[in-house]
């Protein structure tokens, strides 16, 4: 399992956008990925999901992934946070 620790860095935070792209970013792996939110776990390739967690600016989130691709699929969303979703 590969886990890393994500920050939401967008003024905007989680919203309908940046949820679409975290989930079609996930959608490319075969690996299992989740985001935790405090105690909450949802699937990082339903976008619901990802909207449902209300992750505003400065939220801590923990990223997991468990696959053959797992290492990839973390450092591709990952990369979607550190780029502030291209949105600032």
């Amino acid at each position: 399992m590969t886990e890393k620790l994500l920050t939401v860095l967008n003024r905007a935070g989680i919203h309908a956008r940046p949820a679409a792209l975290i989930a079609q970013t996930a959608n490319k792996f075969s690996s299992e990925i989740t985001i935790e939110k405090d105690s909450a776990s949802v699937n990082a390739k339903s976008i619901m999901g990802v909207i449902t967690m209300a992750a505003g600016y400065n939220t801590q989130l923990t990223l997991k992934a468990e696959g053959s691709d797992e290492k990839e699929a973390v450092e591709a969303i990952a990369q979607l946070f550190e780029s502030k979703f291209e949105e600032d």
